[in-house]
């Protein structure tokens, strides 16, 4: 069927351009040229729309990734606005800024002597109990000597695993102070820009 023929049965023509250059019309796009932009014919042959193409897998991931992007941008844009305004709301100068920080700062260096204090017990402790248990098998090498009593091998154990954990404690509690000063600086050095102070 011509494409004046279709347009006088009131049906859609389109032309498209394959991928050699030759100039196709139709009624219908077939299912090879699907990927090609096409443009929809008035009755006088003049283009009045145009349509794009299927996308391939390929172009399908690469528009689902910039969709991605931009959603990704647009979420951190919110959130550095949201905080700009929460920094303005939440404090009057650079001094109130650094004051909190320093109370907190404060609170964690407190949780960090106390656990170093505790450690260095738990350690003498250790101590004291491994000299205990080397009268004893299987710490003493001697065939003569007795089995560690059941009291003792548990009291060495739990006071190992508690240096072990309270480790893990003091760790933790110094990278909260690190993270801690760094995310305050960071406040800090936004509220003067957003202040236009030096």
């Amino acid at each position: 069927m011509t494409a004046l023929g279709a347009q006088a049965e009131g049906r859609k023509v389109y032309r498209w351009v394959d991928d050699q250059g030759v100039v196709h019309f139709g009624d219908s796009v077939p299912p090879e040229y699907a990927v090609h932009d096409r443009h929809v014919l008035n009755d006088y042959g003049v283009p009045i729309a145009r349509q794009e193409g299927a996308m391939t897998a390929e172009e399908r991931a690469e528009k689902t990734a910039r969709e991605q992007a931009a959603q990704a941008l647009k979420q951190r844009q919110e959130a550095a606005r949201a905080r700009d305004e929460t920094l303005l709301d939440t404090y009057l100068s650079v001094q109130e800024i650094e004051s909190l920080r320093d109370r907190r700062a404060e609170m964690l260096d407190g949780q960090i002597h106390y656990t170093t204090l505790y450690l260095d017990a738990l350690r003498d402790k250790l101590e004291r109990l491994q000299a205990d248990a080397a009268r004893f098998r299987p710490y003493n090498s001697d065939p003569e000597a007795p089995p560690i009593h059941e009291n003792l091998a548990k009291e060495l154990s739990d006071t190992l695993d508690s240096i072990i954990r309270y480790e893990k404690t003091l760790t933790a509690a110094r990278s909260r102070k690190v993270q801690l000063v760094a995310k305050f600086d960071e406040d800090i050095d936004r509220f003067k820009e957003l202040k236009g102070v030096p």
